[in-house]
């Protein structure tokens, strides 16, 4: 059987089972920071438009980290069924429901902590399932899929979305350019890299029929706005997953940073959203 607890990589976002208490605040607050955004909170509209929302229809999200997802479709007006938002770090589940209540919509919501490839909720259960950025962290994007396969309703939908992170790219004055560094922070940042690339035939050989895509580029040049708030977290995450020492990751977030305000700044980064129905 399949586990997260099983994971053994470098990336620190696969690991807020067991992360210590400095890592996983550095990644709440990247999760919240970037789930204001108008990036995201675009990317959210647009999937939950194209759902066509139009009954009491149940909506899970696995991997919920913060909730940010499942507290954005709580305000919407479309989304008028139960929402269940499933994390693995207790920690971040116990995050979520404070903001939710502190938003006032933690009456629609149940925070529950759990794996995203074995959850322990009755099949059939659900209409749609969201992975917001899961399942590049998962240890076996596959057995996730078939996890959230089970959990549907006859003819309910999947909607993932993450990035293609090895086209995640920070521009440096290094002689290569930051070749060598986005390479370390493929290592720290990402189980799957190229999981969104592979998604077409993985929903296919997991029961599903592709029906919407929309691809995004997340893009800073001159300043750092999308990207801003991950540069503080490497000072924390990059030493935490062994990929730098401390006072190399402060230099290299320095650099960054004195990029950004001098208007030197460049750093990229590829997104899809695929929505998918069970096959009959």
């Amino acid at each position: 059987m399949v586990t997260q607890t099983q994971f053994t990589g470098r990336d620190v976002f696969a690991r807020t089972f067991d992360a210590d208490t400095e890592s996983l605040a550095a990644i709440a607050e990247r999760l919240e920071v970037r789930g204001k955004h108008p990036f995201f909170t675009d990317v959210i509209g647009h999937y939950m438009d194209a759902l066509r929302l139009g009954r009491e229809e149940a909506v899970l999200e696995l991997g919920c980290g913060t909730g940010v997802i499942p507290r954005a479709l709580a305000k919407r007006t479309d989304v008028k069924g139960r929402i269940t938002a499933i994390d693995i770090s207790a920690h971040l589940v116990e995050m979520g429901a404070r903001l939710a209540a502190e938003e006032g919509v933690a009456g629609k919501i149940d925070f529950l902590v759990g794996d995203a490839h074995s959850i322990v909720e009755p099949q059939d259960r659900f209409d749609v399932v969201i992975m917001h950025t899961l399942l590049s962290h998962v240890v076996d994007p596959a057995t996730v899929l078939r996890e959230a396969r089970r959990l549907l309703r006859p003819g309910g939908r999947v909607v993932v979305f993450d990035g293609d992170f090895e086209s995640l790219t920070f521009a440096t004055d290094a002689p290569d350019g930051g070749a060598q560094t986005d390479r370390l922070l493929g290592v720290s940042g990402q189980a799957h890299g190229r999981v969104m690339r592979l998604m077409p035939q993985l929903l296919g050989e997991n029961g599903f029929r592709l029906e919407w895509s929309r691809a995004y580029v997340a893009a800073d040049i001159g300043r750092a706005d999308f990207w801003e708030s991950l540069l503080a977290t490497f000072r924390t995450l990059l030493p935490k997953s062994g990929v730098m020492s401390v006072d190399d990751a402060d230099h290299y977030a320095a650099g960054l940073e004195r990029a950004s305000a001098n208007g030197r700044f460049f750093a990229s980064c590829n997104f899809y959203t695929m929505i998918a129905r069970i096959a009959a």
